[in-house]
């Protein structure tokens, strides 16, 4: 059976980067099971729509999320990304560590 995420590696990533705004590229295609060149579009998609800043800080890049930006989902309840971040961000913490793929 196919593996499949109810979240897109989009939500992932940001998820991702709320959990470690310093995150690198690497750290987030590690996390994510994709490519770097992958997570570097995605990173762009999510600068690029205004939901995440980008800084540079020395030789590597900072993340901030724009949390009180609505989600822009026709489905949602004009929920802000900082809302739904809470949610999976607290319980990604409260989850137990999983072991890596070989």
């Amino acid at each position: 059976m196919e593996r499949w995420s109810f979240l897109t590696n989009h939500a992932r990533a940001m998820v991702c980067i709320a959990n470690d705004p310093g995150l690198r590229l690497r750290d987030i295609a590690t996390a994510l099971d994709i490519t770097e060149r992958s997570a570097y579009g995605i990173v762009a998609d999510l600068t690029d729509a205004g939901y995440v800043l980008k800084e540079r800080d020395g030789r590597r890049n900072r993340y901030q999320i724009q949390k009180h930006l609505l989600l822009g989902d026709s489905i949602s309840r004009e929920a802000a990304i900082g809302e739904v971040l809470d949610v999976l961000v607290e319980s990604d913490a409260r989850r137990p560590a999983r072991r890596r793929r070989a």
